[in-house]
C-alpha cells in the first residue's frame, strides 16, 4: 500500500485493521447479532469459505476488534462478538453504508457531474441499518 502523503496518515493503519473483501462484511454481521457461531456467520456473509472467514477472524482477534469464546463442550462451540473497541467501528460502518446507499441512488439517477442529490431521509436509512 503507498503511504499517505501526511506524516503519521491513521488512514493507512486502520485499513491494515479491516481492510480486504471480508472485514468490514464480518464486523457488520457480527454487529448485527452480538454474538454469532461460526456457521451462522458464514451464512451471514455470502460468499465466504469456511477456510477465508477463519482466517480473517484470526485476524481481527489479533487487532483486538473481534472476542473468540470457545465453550469446552461437545461438540465444540464457538462464538465471535465484537469487541469494545471493534463496537466502536459500527457508528463509522452506518456512515459508509449511508455513502454507499447514496452512490446506489445517484447512479440509478446518473448524476452527470458527481453531485450528490439529497435523497436521504434519516427514517429511511435507520430503517436499513437495522
Amino acid at each position: 500500500m503507498e503511504s499517505c502523503y501526511i506524516e503519521g496518515c491513521y488512514i493507512e493503519g486502520a485499513l491494515k485493521a479491516i481492510g480486504g473483501k471480508w472485514k468490514i462484511l464480518i464486523i457488520w454481521a457480527i454487529s448485527q447479532n452480538e454474538v454469532i457461531r461460526f456457521n451462522d456467520l458464514q451464512r451471514k456473509v455470502d460468499g465466504i469459505s469456511s477456510l477465508m472467514l477463519s482466517k480473517n477472524l484470526k485476524e481481527l482477534e489479533k487487532d483486538s476488534l473481534v472476542i473468540r469464546h470457545q465453550y469446552n463442550e461437545i461438540p465444540p462451540r464457538v462464538e465471535y462478538k465484537l469487541s469494545e473497541f471493534g463496537q466502536r467501528l459500527t457508528v463509522v460502518l452506518k456512515s459508509l453504508g449511508k455513502w454507499g446507499y447514496e452512490v446506489r441512488e445517484s447512479q440509478k439517477q446518473q448524476v452527470p457531474n458527481g453531485t450528490f442529490p439529497e435523497i436521504l431521509d434519516e427514517k429511511i436509512l435507520n430503517k436499513k441499518s437495522k
